[in-house]
């Protein structure tokens, strides 16, 4: 029988210069994770990458053997053997609870910031790209994203500051008190960037973007009161900036200490001030010990983070609420799924000992003709309806209750059923569980009051 694992590290467990070296570009997540998912013998896997997490979410019917296998796909990838403490892992319903946390910025570094949605439905997309995304991760995934709607929905989670880049703005704004008049240099003009000059377009900042593509910062720049700035004059505005935001999705350090010299010496002991949102970082750690530069990861983020939420604590404990119980309807399901197939088997084992037995004793009989055959097959097939109707109910009942899986277990080793009984496999992975088992029961109650 199949089931989940998650294997992964997070703001939680591992700082910037750990996660960043997992961290996988967008354009690459289906590649990563079409080889991933063949190295690790999956069923199903998908990968989900952003600047505070990096987690492998992955079915198996060996789930002790599959966590090793992704937990040892994402190690070969830290280079550190110390590093390997930062990796967690769940299994079963943990795992799926953390997904539907994860969707609903229950586990993000700032609670209630509405980006991890869509990176997880980006990550979503990838697998279903890259064909290794079924049943289980498919219903787990959008059951996730029902869970997130309804959290943004009925609670007020997302009141106040809630994204990373609007908390980066909030700690420029605890620097300095005030960024009117301020220059304030955005570098990098993606979704991270957006959101940041979102945030900044209200505090009366002097605010300029640079951006590989000239065409973006224009847009963006003009979009929010900002001045588009070549990427060429990058040095001269760090010159004169007062604060810089960088968020760019550069597989490498853009500025470095080599770089910033000449920038050092050109402020004359004025101090800048650099809030670094990227992951990989755009900011060598190095430049944080020149003089009159304080760098800023999005590490440093988490205390203005846990002050704004305590703001939305009980928001959050609502939110939590939601998360159990679309984690029980999707129990529910879940356990349906598993039902159909040991039902099917159940009913195939006993009209196999039915048939053989009918087999055995017609050669025992004189004088049998074929309507006498044809009531002793329709008495077998009725006393196997009768003896499966009481069974089939309470299984079905039972099922839907929090040990149901247990209940389910104890049937297929009391009568020692495999999933490939009755083509069970097949069962458990098409269609709708719950409406296999309705015509399942339906058929078994139909049939117990048959006569001879």
């Amino acid at each position: 029988m199949r089931d989940f694992v998650l294997v992964g590290l997070s703001h939680r467990t591992a700082p910037v210069e750990v996660r960043e070296r997992l961290a996988v570009p967008r354009d690459r997540l289906g590649e990563e994770l079409r080889e991933i998912a063949a190295s690790g013998r999956f069923d199903e896997a998908l990968l989900i990458s952003t600047c505070n997490r990096v987690e492998l979410y992955a079915t198996s019917s060996d789930p002790i053997n599959a966590a090793k296998r992704a937990r040892d796909a994402l190690a070969a990838r830290l280079l550190d053997s110390a590093a390997e403490d930062a990796l967690y892992q769940e299994r079963g319903v943990d795992a799926v609870r953390h997904v539907f946390r994860v969707a609903s910025s229950l586990d993000s570094l700032v609670v209630g910031e509405p980006q991890i949605l869509g990176q997880v439905k980006e990550a979503f997309d990838a697998a279903k790209g890259a064909g290794t995304v079924g049943t289980l991760l498919g219903r787990c995934f959008t059951q996730a994203f029902a869970t997130a709607k309804r959290v943004r929905n009925e609670t007020g989670i997302a009141q106040g500051t809630v994204s990373v880049s609007s908390i980066a703005c909030e700690l420029a704004k605890k620097i300095f008190g005030n960024l009117e008049g301020r220059r304030t240099l955005l570098l990098g003009a993606g979704e991270m960037g957006e959101s940041a000059a979102r945030s900044l377009r209200q505090t009366g900042t002097q605010l300029h973007v640079i951006n590989r593509s000239e065409d973006r910062a224009h847009s963006l720049a003009e979009s929010c009161g900002g001045r588009a700035v070549p990427y060429e004059r990058l040095t001269l505005e760090l010159a004169e900036a007062d604060v810089v935001i960088a968020s760019t999705a550069s597989p490498k350090f853009i500025l470095t200490p080599e770089m910033m010299k000449g920038v050092v010496r050109s402020r004359r002991h004025r101090p800048l001030f650099i809030i670094d949102i990227a992951v990989p970082r755009d900011v060598d750690p190095r430049v944080g010990n020149m003089d009159n530069v304080f760098v800023y990861d999005v590490d440093d983020l988490q205390q203005v983070a846990e002050e704004n939420l305590s703001v939305r604590a009980r928001e959050a404990s609502l939110a939590e609420s939601i998360v159990e119980e679309e984690l029980g309807a999707f129990l529910t399901w879940r356990r349906s799924l598993e039902l159909a197939p040991t039902i099917v088997a159940l009913r195939k084992r006993f009209a196999e000992v039915a048939e053989q037995e009918l087999r055995r004793a017609l050669p025992r009989l004189d004088g049998v003709n074929e309507s006498d055959r044809a009531v002793l097959e329709a008495m077998s097939r009725s006393m196997v309806n009768k003896l499966l109707h009481q069974p089939m109910t309470q299984l079905k009942a039972g099922a839907g209750e929090p040990d149901g899986a247990l209940l389910i277990d104890a049937v297929r080793r009391l009568f020692a059923l495999s999933e490939e009984d009755a083509g069970a496999k097949e069962a458990s992975t098409e269609g709708s569980g719950e409406a296999k088992v309705t015509q399942l029961t339906t058929a078994a109650a139909g049939s117990s009051g048959d006569s001879t």
